[in-house]
Formats: structure tokens, C-alpha cells, sequence
């Protein structure tokens, strides 16, 4: 009831305040015509697993595909090559590994471990954000008892781009929040942006959302390749004329249709809910 009350301000009390925001689609829902949501959400849990770095598992969440009619469930990638849940062992290595025509940013979930590259070594656990470039010798290392896991974006590197000659790390804990508040209620803090490296992406960044509150709803259009994943508390994605509850290690690209909105509600009293967004802006880049 109370996902209700929040859907019915956002719907009906939002354009009286607001005469800038977005114009949300008031036709009823029309299964023939509206996308089918499901076909844009997708968990690392209900993917089989492979080896990649020589002992280093993923799991696709999302894979390339068709952004406006997914082929399969969660094949909706334009621009990002693969975004993947990894998984490193207990007191394991990954072999010696030197991307091509790619680069791939890395976010630790939990345990321990380092990276090195470049004749430098980092450490990994819970937080720690980092860019691997193109052209540089890298491997990861295990160091403790419980398994290492990782979000994954693998970037595809645009013809001319000249490429970091080192690891780029970033500390959760050391960035501060974003001075303003995006769409009404996410504190965000900015990991990678564009300057630090990348050469597709836009940003990687985390954010949170506080008890009983929603994100602004509004929508994209082609070109807006932007991500939304849960890492903990139980978030109430809202895309188009439907929700889906979303928990932990789900995730969701928004249909570039220019129609359908998107946004997130945290329905509990208590708990945050935090999520890890990525995005490629091909509608703004030039």
C-alpha cells in the first residue's frame, strides 16, 4: 500500500509542481505495445558460469543485444561489451592478463585480495573501485579465506584512444558524496568518470537511497546506455507501468525508447538501499 501512495504523488502530484519534468505516459498499459520489463532485468544467479582471466569465474548479468527488443532476457547491451558478477577463490591467482581492444572496470563486493600492474600492487575488499587499461600486464590475487566477488563492466576502447599506463583505484570510503542530490534522493558518489580513463563509459558510481524514499521518475532516449543495480537492501525498481522488486545482484538497463520511465523505491523503514550505476551517454558524448 504504502509503494501505492508513492507511485500516486509521482504520477499525479509531480507535474503541479514541476512544470520542467518530464511528461510521464498517462495511456493505460498495453502489453502489445509497452516493453515487456523482464525482458530488461537480470540476475548473475540465474546465469551458468565460465572462466575468464585464467581462474577468475563470472556470471553474465547483462550481455550485447538489442536495447529496444531484447533477444533474450537481459541481452540488451549497445555499447558496454559484457557486465558480469566475478568470483576469485580462496588463496588463488589469476593468470598474467593483458586486455585488447578492451578495458574493464572492476567493483569489490567482499573479501580481501590485491591487484597488481605496472610494477604496483593495490589492496582489494569491499569498495574498492578500480580501471584496468588497455595494453597492461594485470593479475588479481586472493589473499584470504572467503571468496573475493566483483561487479564487472567491460568497455569496448574506440579506435585512436590512447589508454592509462597504470591501474586506476579508487576507495569508496575515501570519495566524498556528490555535492548535490540526484533526482530527488540519491547520494551518489562518483568512482570513475570519464577523465579518470575510460574510453566508452561515462561513469561508475555508486549510490543510496534512504528509507522510504523514490528516486525521480523519468526516461531515456537511444544513446543512454544506463545501468541500475542492487548491492544490498531490497529496492523496488519502477520501469514503465510496472515494478519489480529487485534484490541484491539483479540488475536493470532502462529501455531507450523515450517513453518508458524508470526510477527506485525503497520501501523499508529502516535499511538503504545501495545500488552501482554505470552508464555510456552516446545521446550527450560527442
Amino acid at each position: 500500500m504504502r509503494t501505492l501512495y508513492i507511485l500516486l504523488f509521482a504520477l499525479f502530484i509531480l507535474p503541479s509542481f514541476d512544470s520542467s519534468a518530464q511528461t510521464l505516459d498517462g495511456n493505460p498499459y498495453d502489453p502489445t505495445k509497452d516493453p515487456d520489463i523482464d525482458m530488461f532485468m537480470a540476475s548473475w544467479m540465474e546465469s551458468m558460469p565460465h572462466h575468464t582471466h585464467g581462474s577468475l569465474i563470472e556470471r553474465d548479468i547483462l550481455t550485447r543485444g538489442d536495447p529496444l527488443k531484447p533477444p533474450r532476457r537481459g541481452a540488451v547491451l549497445e555499447y558496454v561489451k559484457r557486465f558480469t558478477h566475478g568470483t576469485l577463490y580462496a588463496h588463488s591467482t589469476t593468470a598474467p592478463t593483458t586486455l585488447k581492444d578492451e578495458q574493464e572496470a572492476y567493483y569489490i563486493i567482499s573479501g580481501a585480495g590485491t591487484v597488481s600492474g605496472g610494477g604496483k600492487t593495490y589492496d582489494l575488499f569491499g569498495g574498492v573501485c578500480f580501471l584496468v587499461p588497455e595494453n597492461l600486464e594485470f593479475t588479481m590475487t586472493n589473499t584470504g579465506d572467503e571468496p573475493l566477488t566483483m561487479y564487472i563492466v567491460c568497455e569496448p576502447v574506440k579506435p585512436g584512444f590512447t589508454p592509462r599506463t597504470d591501474i586506476f583505484v579508487r576507495n569508496e570510503q575515501e570519495v566524498p558524496f556528490n555535492s548535490g542530490v540526484g533526482h530527488w534522493s540519491y547520494q551518489e558518489k562518483d568512482l570513475l568518470v570519464s577523465s579518470y580513463g575510460f574510453s566508452t563509459l561515462h561513469a561508475v558510481i555508486t549510490l543510496t537511497l534512504d528509507p522510504m524514499t523514490i528516486g525521480h521518475p523519468h526516461f531515456h532516449v537511444r544513446g543512454c546506455e544506463e545501468v541500475w543495480t542492487t548491492i544490498s537492501g531490497m529496492n523496488i525498481a519502477w520501469l514503465g507501468k510496472e515494478i519489480r522488486m529487485q534484490p541484491p545482484g539483479t540488475a536493470y538497463m532502462i529501455p531507450q525508447d523515450g517513453k518508458t520511465n524508470h526510477s527506485n523505491i525503497n520501501e523499508s523503514k529502516t535499511e538503504q538501499v545501495k545500488m552501482l550505476y554505470f552508464a555510456v551517454r552516446a545521446d550527450i558524448q560527442k
